[in-house]
């Protein structure tokens, strides 16, 4: 209806526009108006206005966001208008009789006209929508008051949440000020009205001013990508959050057709690490997703409900979640949208029950299965070393024989940095499991039998050349995960401190949560594509560098509007079993192959022929038989051992036994 409003107010304009100019150059007709030719003549014009003004786009347009791209439109249509009327006169006088009055300055004056009362409502519908009188007019007493914010970004995108925060309904901010990044911006000058209130490199500084000189203001907004461009960044969120002021980030629009909104997101610790977050091909990586039955063991935990989330969103056509965790899966269940529940299914499980999972498998025939079930709490691991073997090798096991039994096309086990020359029972155990993945990539290159020995049973089976491909991807810490220092250090923050750090000269690799995800999923469609001498077991991460640990705590202090060591102590209570100061993301007989997309490699190293590794696994049985964790972790030490060093029994003797714990 409004549409249909407007079509008729800019036709009722076109016939205003053709009377007044010939009322301003003076003209009479031939012909009266309402004669039967002169209401054919306002007939025909008004059908070839319309005509022309639908196909220049003047009714595609939202009003309220007009633009200068949209007052050209108008100028295009009023021209096109004209010029057809023009041509049209002249064809008239050619082929019957030549109208008095009628010349080239009418038509020079309509188009004129035509293009000013035809912008006129349109350009005071902006001015009232954008200007103050709107605003208060449409304000109702009830309505809470509008939040005045700062903008720090790019001058472009400010002329855009300007634009957009004035014509919300209702309003909920104001932009007060723009503190833009670029550094050669014209300071003082305005956007909309706006002033340019600050430059690189003093936004800090005029930060402090602002908050210091006025107590009205409300929210901090950052632009896209600005934590990137900025060294101060996350100095600004500190000033911000020490001064009570909220800090959000722009990351775009949305519900044009019901008013335009600003997307804004709550600024977290992942998104002030220091180096640029990986790009993201989501169109690869849908195309591989779109359409597969995904399986996810794990997939209640945090990468694992990540994975889940994240298959569903890029169009795969079912998911199932293998976990053993009731609540875990009762969490993961409100997180989906419901328009996904319909494509999930979860499902109780422990990954090292062979028989269950196979009956799974069998049953749901997945395309992939992402394998992130693990046990990773480092120093809760040395004294729990039997059910980090039993999930973390016994279970890649279980779950990757499973696999090649029922052809699944891929396996893909998720690892870690801990895996890097290990000195933990959880860098052992995911060492282990890598080297299981690798040698079984290496089998399926041939037919091989697979045999599998499991906690307190044996199991021995003959596995068929199934085609599966294995492989694993290996990754620093996730930001937010459970037992994470991001979570850790939150809590203890929350409960007033103090923040508990091992060592002041730690440091560790970090990534976030949407990084891991769809890097895994990157590294399974790479591999889906390679052969041969190309194909690579392990995918690792170029995660920049490593991050002191301290200097997380510190300002995770400070983005709480608190200060280290005043508001909140920090104790140092020396290195945990297991732990490192520094870890590292391949080892030094690793090869780093750069690949064709971005932050992504592949590691060549030495691979443990199978029938190594399933000489070895009866010793580790024995050895978690008798509870003797030294025999079961230099047998896993064994599995990196060279060929010559197996014993005559056909188990992994090892050069030296590692000490761990």
């Amino acid at each position: 209806m409004r549409r249909a409003i407007i079509m008729i107010q800019d036709l009722v304009m076109v016939l205003v526009a053709v009377a007044l100019s010939l009322i301003l150059s003076q003209s009479r007709l031939s012909f009266a108006a309402f004669s039967a030719r002169g209401l054919a003549c306002w007939a025909l014009i008004v059908l070839i206005a319309h005509l022309l003004f639908r196909s220049c786009g003047l009714y595609n347009t939202v009003w309220r966001f007009a633009s200068t791209p949209d007052f050209f439109n108008i100028l295009k249509g009023c021209g096109s208008l004209t010029v057809v009327l023009y041509l049209a006169s002249l064809a008239f006088r050619f082929f019957f009789e030549p109208v008095a009055g009628l010349n080239e300055r009418q038509f020079i004056v309509f188009f004129l006209v035509s293009f000013t009362i035809i912008s006129a409502p349109r350009l005071y519908y902006r001015f009232l929508r954008d200007g103050a009188s709107w605003r208060i007019l449409r304000r109702a007493p009830g309505d809470a008051p509008v939040k005045q914010a700062l903008f720090i970004g790019r001058l472009s995108e400010a002329d855009v949440i300007v634009r957009f925060t004035r014509a919300a309904m209702p309003a909920e901010y104001a932009i007060a000020g723009i503190m833009a990044t670029e550094m050669d911006a014209p300071l003082g000058t305005r956007i909309q009205g706006v002033p340019v209130v600050a430059l690189r490199p003093r936004l800090v500084e005029v930060l402090e001013d602002y908050v210091k000189g006025t107590e009205s203001l409300d929210l901090l907004i950052f632009g896209k990508g600005v934590e990137r461009e900025i060294e101060d960044y996350a100095e600004l969120v500190r000033v911000a959050r020490h001064s009570g002021i909220a800090v959000v980030q722009f990351s775009g629009l949305s519900e044009l057709g019901q008013g335009g909104r600003l997307v804004l997101d709550a600024v977290e610790m992942e998104t002030i690490m220091r180096r640029s977050a990986v790009a993201t091909d989501t169109t690869r990586i849908g195309a591989f997703v779109g359409g597969k039955r995904v399986m996810v063991t794990g997939g209640a935990g945090s990468i694992g409900r990540v994975l889940v989330k994240r298959a569903l969103e890029l169009g795969a056509e079912a998911v199932l979640v293998a976990d053993n965790s009731e609540f875990g899966i009762f969490q993961l269940d409100q997180l989906i949208d419901d328009h996904y529940r319909d494509r999930l299914t979860s499902r109780i499980v422990d990954v090292t029950d062979r028989p269950h999972m196979m009956r799974l498998v069998s049953e749901f025939k997945p395309a992939i299965i992402f394998h992130a079930a693990a046990l990773k709490h480092v120093p809760l691991l040395e004294e729990n070393w039997e059910a980090a073997i039993e999930t973390n090798v016994f279970g890649t096991l279980a779950c990757a024989e499973v696999a090649a039994e029922c052809g699944v096309p891929q396996f893909l086990l998720i690892s870690s940095d801990k895996a890097v020359d290990p000195t933990s029972v959880l860098g052992v155990t995911k060492r282990a499991a890598e080297q299981i993945v690798s040698s079984l990539h290496e089998t399926y290159a041939t037919p091989s039998p697979l045999h599998a020995a499991n906690g307190h049973r044996a199991v021995a089976s003959s596995v068929h050349r199934s085609g599966t491909k294995f492989i694993a991807v290996r990754f620093g810490n996730v930001f937010g995960s459970n037992g994470s220092v991001a979570t850790i250090f939150q809590a203890q923050i929350e409960a007033g401190g103090p923040v508990t750090i091992t060592d002041r000269r730690m440091t560790r690799y970090f990534m976030t949560v949407a990084e891991a995800v769809d890097l895994v999923i990157m590294s399974a469609a790479d591999a889906e594509q390679r052969q041969g001498k190309d194909d690579y077991a392990i995918y690792m991460l170029d995660m920049g560098k490593p991050v002191p640990i301290l200097e997380v705590a510190e300002t995770m202090i400070r983005m709480a509007g608190k200060s280290p060591y005043t508001d909140i102590p920090i104790r140092f209570t020396g290195i945990r079993p297991g732990e490192k100061l520094h870890e590292t993301l391949h080892g030094e007989n690793e090869e780093v192959v750069k690949l064709d997309i971005a932050k992504l490699f592949g590691l060549r190293s030495d691979v443990v022929q199978w029938p190594r590794i399933e000489a070895a696994l009866p010793a580790l049985v024995a050895a978690m038989h008798d509870r003797d964790k030294a025999a079961a972790l230099a047998v896993l030490a064994g599995f990196n051992q060279a060929e010559e060093d197996i014993g005559a029994r056909g188990q992994a003797v090892p050069k030296t036994a590692v000490q761990i714990g």
